[in-house]
């Protein structure tokens, strides 16, 4: 599957050489149950990483609070040294407690030695992406200052320790606020078939050429559910999450899709939601939902 049209095609960042495959994967799930501790089968998730890119996935997200450490051990294990054409997107500003409590971690100093766990876990030299995480209510975004997390982020940039920045969890004004700060590739929020608030900024960051990567397309903690997409699934001979995917993919070609999971067999049902086509009235019928 390395036609990149059979991964919902292609988009380049802005202002960089880093073309990726618009279906990705996103490395969240591989460790403990809430995201905290090993995996149950680590053997299952370093093959899940390993299928990812032999089918053409040539864009990973990831982050080092994922565990934490865990994650990106887990992809140090499975893909270093890391083929040409990858593109690993990592994320700093939280930490997480003993238990497994999340926290923001947005000081510069917590912000520079996030920088540098990632590298250190990862195996690298210099990160390809780095997006800076911000925390609002609940999964969220804030509407707070960005300048000083920025600044530091830029900083470690003109360091080389980090290539291109991105931001999550934010809104326009912040965002506006970030890219005068330095250039901003890509902006990762929370956007699905059900949850559109986001739908303005998408056609505001298609049109600057960023790219747009929602973070829980399926749902998250709490999966999509609708009779209308599980007709449609239906009809199509699909599951419900396969026209979930599909329909982000159709929504505009600035987005990027990194959908998580721990199974080899999750993944390949994933990849192949980028073959789906959909009507311009089955487009219609899932538009309703909102």
């Amino acid at each position: 599957m390395s036609n990149p049209q059979q991964l919902g095609g292609s988009f380049t960042f802005p202002n960089t050489t880093i073309t990726v495959h618009r279906m990705g994967y996103g490395a969240m799930q591989l460790s403990g149950p809430q995201i905290f501790g090993p995996p149950k089968d680590r053997p299952e998730a370093v093959r899940v990483l390993r299928e990812a890119v032999a089918a053409g996935v040539n864009h990973n997200d990831t982050c080092d609070y994922y565990g934490p450490h865990i994650t990106n051990q887990i992809i140090r294990e499975a893909l270093h040294p890391y083929p040409a054409g990858l593109t690993l997107v990592t994320k700093v500003g939280g930490r997480r407690g003993p238990k497994g409590s999340w926290h923001a971690a947005t000081s510069p100093a917590e912000l520079i030695s996030a920088v540098h766990d990632n590298l250190r876990n990862l195996g690298l030299d210099a990160l390809d992406i780095v997006n800076m995480r911000f925390f609002g209510e609940g999964h969220g975004p804030g509407d707070g200052p960005v300048e000083e997390q920025i600044t530091t982020l830029a900083e470690l940039q003109q360091q080389g320790l980090i290539r291109h920045l991105g931001v999550s969890n934010v809104i326009s004004k912040q965002i506006q606020q970030a890219r005068d700060l330095a250039p901003i590739v890509c902006v990762q929020n929370q956007y699905n078939l059900v949850h559109r608030h986001d739908d303005a900024l998408i056609h505001e960051l298609a049109a600057a050429g960023i790219a747009y990567v929602p973070f829980f397309p399926l749902g998250g903690f709490t999966p999509l559910q609708s009779a209308t997409l599980s007709t449609v699934a239906a009809e199509l001979n699909a599951t419900p999450m396969q026209v979930a995917l599909a329909w982000l993919l159709h929504r505009s070609p600035n987005i990027l899709l990194i959908p998580g999971t721990s199974s080899v067999q999750h993944l390949r049902e994933n990849l192949a939601a980028a073959q789906l086509n959909l009507s311009p009235k089955i487009l219609a019928r899932l538009n309703a939902l909102d």
